[in-house]
């Protein structure tokens, strides 16, 4: 099978070592990726600012780079469950309505395609240790994936996954939430990680970086023995 792959601005910019390990395992499970250079942004944080002629143009772009009519898949439930759930606001009725509508269909968030359309649940990965998984609001609330990512990280070896209190919680990213309220945001973020650490994890894990990066901000300067880590980067670990 020949996948597309949409890598988000912010993963391509801070975290591009994330977009690696979900070429590794899609790689490993069978899949050809094929990456188109020219990709940017899907238009989320301009459409959740406001900017909707911005977000329009960027998601104009992002449409015409993903025309070939294979799955699309991505690191990141925020910017797939975008681009199901708002491409339509934008582009219902244009000129690009056949377009988005074929886009809209082939887009899926990694473990979501991992486990319901590959029906791949062990990748054989290894990691030593105890994690604790975090439900971003957008992976839960907008995209619907709870059990996926839980499915293919109880099947590492050597990582006890454990429970932590309100998972559900948001983490206080928000996207320019975090900009605009940095108090609560700080807060929310200080509660969240304060939660893994009572379960005693090792690994913050999520399906998206984003919230992963606002949580990993805390931690560093706070100096917390916590690792934060994308789904991908826990099932690419120990295997070559």
């Amino acid at each position: 099978m020949i996948v597309d792959i949409f890598i988000p601005c912010f993963i391509d910019q801070i975290y591009p070592q994330t977009a690696l390990n979900m070429v590794k395992v899609l790689e490993k499970v069978g899949c050809s990726v094929n990456y188109n250079p020219e990709q940017t942004c899907c238009g989320q944080p301009a459409f959740n600012a406001g900017y909707w002629s911005d977000a329009k143009e960027v998601g104009e772009k992002f449409i015409k780079e993903f025309q070939n009519d294979r799955y699309i898949v991505c690191p990141s439930a925020s910017c797939a469950g975008y681009v199901k759930n708002y491409f339509p606001e934008l582009f219902h009725n244009t000129a690009l309505h056949n377009q988005f509508k074929q886009v809209q269909k082939n887009m899926f968030e990694f473990t979501d395609f991992l486990v319901n359309i590959l029906k791949i649940t062990d990748i054989g990965a290894k990691l030593q240790g105890i994690g604790t998984y975090h439900d971003s609001c957008a992976a839960l609330r907008e995209y619907g994936v709870k059990r996926e990512p839980r499915v293919l990280l109880d099947k590492v070896r050597g990582l006890e996954m454990r429970e932590m209190k309100d998972t559900e919680t948001c983490c206080g990213f928000g996207g320019s939430f975090a900009v605009k309220f940095e108090p609560i945001a700080v807060g929310m973020g200080q509660e969240k990680v304060g939660h893994a650490l009572e379960v005693s994890a090792d690994y913050l894990i999520s399906t998206d970086m984003s919230c992963l990066m606002h949580m990993e901000g805390y931690i560093k300067k706070q100096h917390k023995k916590l690792q934060v880590m994308h789904v991908a980067d826990v099932l690419a670990s120990g295997w070559d």
